[in-house]
């Protein structure tokens, strides 16, 4: 029986782990996340959905979004200056609009990030520092910015892969609310403000 022992503890560390996959994690700006007591998600009427996501996605992803925020403390309003920006890497042959202006762009790939809110409205004094993140020109990678749009600084940014379950020899899909939730969980799980105690496991 003890020869089994690794064998089983093995499959049990596979089958625990997540399928999504933390890309990146970032601060900048030295933001100190914990000093906002508010945020808001933004919206289509605020930008363009990512080709191919339907409203019921970008549903699934901002609620997904918002119960991770509100476990940390925060409260929604309409005002905060605190903006949450949503991007989901897509192909680049169907992006109508680039994340920043001509000459930015730092990679080739196949697959672009298509942000909500055009990103260049707030990053271009950030371009030279930006760090080119290999594994986020996947198709399906979702990543988040936070933003103090008032006075268009950045303040966070994180990505997770992938919330695009590819059948293989179907089309693409955007993944169920469950899973949604899941990599939005795995989206923050670096996130420098921790969850309050009640909703720690």
């Amino acid at each position: 029986m003890k020869r089994f022992l690794p064998i089983i503890a093995l499959v049990a560390l596979l089958s625990s782990c997540s399928p999504y996959q933390l890309v990146n994690s970032e601060v900048y700006n030295n933001a100190d996340l914990a000093s906002y007591k508010t945020f808001r998600i933004v919206t289509p009427e605020e930008g363009k959905l990512p080709p191919g996501m339907e409203m019921v996605t970008y549903y699934n992803i901002a609620a997904a979004i918002r119960e991770q925020m509100v476990e940390r403390g925060y409260t929604e309003s309409p005002t905060s200056p605190l903006l949450i920006n949503i991007a989901v890497t897509t192909q680049r042959e169907i992006s109508t609009e680039p994340a920043l202006p001509p000459g930015y762009m730092p990679y080739n790939g196949p697959y672009y990030p298509y942000w909500m809110y055009p990103r260049y409205n707030y990053w271009t004094n950030y371009c030279a520092n930006a760090q080119v993140i290999t594994g986020i020109y996947k198709e399906g990678v979702l990543t988040m910015d936070m933003v103090n749009i008032n006075e268009k600084v950045p303040l966070y940014s994180s990505s997770v892969a992938t919330i695009i379950n590819n059948g293989g020899s179907g089309p693409s899909q955007y993944r169920n609310l469950e899973a949604i939730a899941q990599a939005v969980e795995v989206l923050f799980s670096k996130y420098p403000v921790p969850l309050m105690p009640q909703y720690r496991k």
